[in-house]
């Protein structure tokens, strides 16, 4: 039965520990996101045009 009890311990703080790792992923993701949108001021849609900057070949001679 003191076994039982131990595993049963252990799994729930692996659950728990689990949790908490994604709780941190999911902040950390948050934060670049909210500081991505303020660098670029919610500009995104403009940062992807169909047009290049430069042509994608060189010139011929």
């Amino acid at each position: 039965m003191y076994e039982y009890e131990i595993q049963q311990y252990r799994a729930a703080d692996l659950i728990r520990r689990a949790d908490e790792a994604r709780r941190a992923r999911e902040v950390l993701r948050a934060r670049r996101a909210a500081r991505r949108e303020a660098r670029h001021g919610g500009a995104a849609a403009e940062s992807h045009t169909p047009r290049q900057r430069r042509p994608r070949f060189a010139r011929a001679a």
